[in-house]
């Protein structure tokens, strides 16, 4: 290999060992539980557009230069992937040399006794009248099975077994990161293949859905998905039958549940079922989760033409502790009149006036509930682009009139518009979430603990046994064990281990006659 050459090389091939080194492997898996924190704390634009760009506006150069490092899409950063693939190739390049010297571990004979057992850590020695084959046997079967244990003759006569314990530490250790580069796969395809759609159904209306892109509010395929790779599972939830809230004493939720029914195939015959927080019905692989919920408030609207319009709409909560909670009405009138009303609404479940009429809510459990409106007249829809439902433009309205309606109370406005408030029902936000890959990461989750337990709980051990006999003593002369131990991991509690495993040797060989007047002395 040439100068130049061997320059090249020489660098590449030591990054590459630091690479796929273990302990650059748990640097980098610290980095990528440190680089996933601003994804639980700051606002996703995936998840929640609107409120990240209002995190951005109220943040201003701060939020922006977040923005530009990719802190609201912390999961699609090109610095995140970083992270994550160069985990996965150094996971991959220290796991396959040790898996190969493991497995040449395993089917190797243990190491043959040293020559002096008493310059190991542990040793002991004791005599016995048995014959050095009988006792080589006997203390075989005393080891046990979880001691591998190998024979050999020595040249000069000696027998000696070699026995070692606790190969199951490094299975387990190599289980575990074998189980976590899984998970990294399984997270990585589940990503391409999955789907999230979310739909806000009303109690009692009809406002079912089938599982199809077209009738979720909000749809975040993965990149397969979204290419129609992925079909989705033909169910339909009909209707939200009911939903119950319940309350503590002291006003904690405990429990909500959506009463729905629904339909597991598109010509099945419905079927009702009970969906709660942690509890979703699962259906062909796709799950239906109980997000949240909220109230909407029923209002009939006299338009300016004399028509009688009737309307509910979800409003969304804007404080979640106690759903006080802001939403819109939009009605159209006649064509070309800019007679279109629109009512900007703020609803308390449990109002408490703030001063000056401000109503706000103290609980999320309705008790004389509040409607507050605010009433505009003119075009709603000027320059013909969608607009958010929970929200109203009135960039071409005129104010006309505000009012705090309690339920089955009206008001009139100028131009003839009168509003009445006829009451709420609730609503509950459904998900419905598709990951093929959901049953594989349990798998891999029960193997990294299981690997883990096994790594932390299992110890390295080898013992070795010299049985010599004294050919130059007249018979009868007893037969010298020698016992050396050594811990291959940590030492742990081994010298106790050791002593008690000395005992169990001695107590298999048969005591010389020395030894037995010895003991009846004593």
């Amino acid at each position: 290999m040439s100068v130049s050459m061997r320059t090249i090389v020489r660098p590449v091939r030591m990054a590459w060992r630091r690479l796929t080194s273990m302990r650059t492997a748990l640097i980098l898996l610290f980095l990528l539980a440190v680089a996933a924190v601003p994804g639980s704390i700051l606002p996703q634009r995936p998840l929640n557009p609107d409120k990240t760009n209002a995190y951005i506006a109220a943040h201003g150069g701060w939020g922006r230069f977040l923005d530009r490092i990719g802190m609201y899409d912390v999961f699609g950063s090109p610095w995140f992937s970083a992270i994550y693939v160069l985990l996965f190739v150094s996971l991959v390049g220290c796991l396959i040399p040790r898996i190969r010297l493991h497995a040449r571990a395993v089917v190797r004979k243990p190491l043959p006794a040293p020559r002096n057992l008493d310059r190991l850590p542990e040793h002991g020695a004791f005599e016995t009248a048995d014959d050095g084959a009988d006792y080589a046997a006997a203390a075989r079967a005393t080891l046990g099975r979880r001691w591998r244990v190998t024979r050999r003759v020595e040249p000069s006569g000696a027998i000696t077994l070699s026995a070692e314990k606790g190969y199951s530490r490094e299975t387990g250790n190599l289980l575990f990161h074998v189980a976590l580069l899984s998970a990294l796969i399984l997270i990585a395809v589940g990503r391409l293949y999955s789907y999230q759609g979310t739909r806000i159904v009303l109690q009692g209306a009809d406002q079912g859905f089938c599982n199809t892109v077209s009738q979720y509010d909000s749809w975040k395929p993965g990149r397969f998905a979204a290419q129609g790779k992925v079909h989705p599972a033909p169910f339909c939830i009909d209707e939200l039958t009911k939903f119950t809230a319940t309350y503590t004493a002291s006003g904690e939720p405990s429990e909500f549940t959506a009463h729905v029914r629904y339909r597991p195939t598109l010509d099945s015959s419905p079927k009702q079922t009970d969906i709660s927080v942690n509890h979703p019905l699962r259906l062909e692989g796709d799950r239906v989760y109980l997000i949240g919920h909220g109230f909407a408030p029923r209002v009939t609207i006299t338009m300016p033409d004399g028509r009688v319009v009737q309307d509910t709409q979800a409003f969304v909560p804007t404080d979640a502790t106690t759903l006080l909670s802001e939403g819109a009405f939009k009605e159209s009138g006649k064509p070309g009149k800019n007679q279109d009303v629109g009512i900007s609404g703020l609803f308390a479940p449990t109002p408490v006036d703030s001063g000056n009429g401000v109503i706000t809510s103290v609980s999320p459990q309705v008790k004389n509930p509040v409607l507050a409106i605010f009433v505009y007249v003119g075009d709603l829809n000027y320059n013909g682009l969608p607009q958010s439902v929970y929200s109203l433009d009135t960039s071409k309205l005129t104010k006309i009139g505000a009012v705090n309606l309690t339920e089955g109370q009206s008001k009139s406005f100028s131009n003839g518009v009168t509003v009445r408030f006829d009451g709420w029902v609730p609503w509950a936000s459904i998900q419905v979430s598709h990951d093929p890959t959901q049953g594989l990461l349990l798998i891999a989750a029960i193997a990294m603990v299981v690997g883990l337990l096994g790594s932390l709980g299992i110890r390295r051990r080898r013992v070795w046994l010299r049985i010599t006999p004294a050919s130059e003593a007249p018979d009868g002369a007893p037969t010298v064990v020698s016992v050396g131990g050594l811990a291959r991991s940590d030492s742990g509690n081994f010298s106790t281990e050791f002593a008690a495993l000395l005992g169990r040797l001695r107590t298999a060989a048969t005591p010389t006659r020395e030894s037995a007047v010895a003991a009846g002395r004593e």
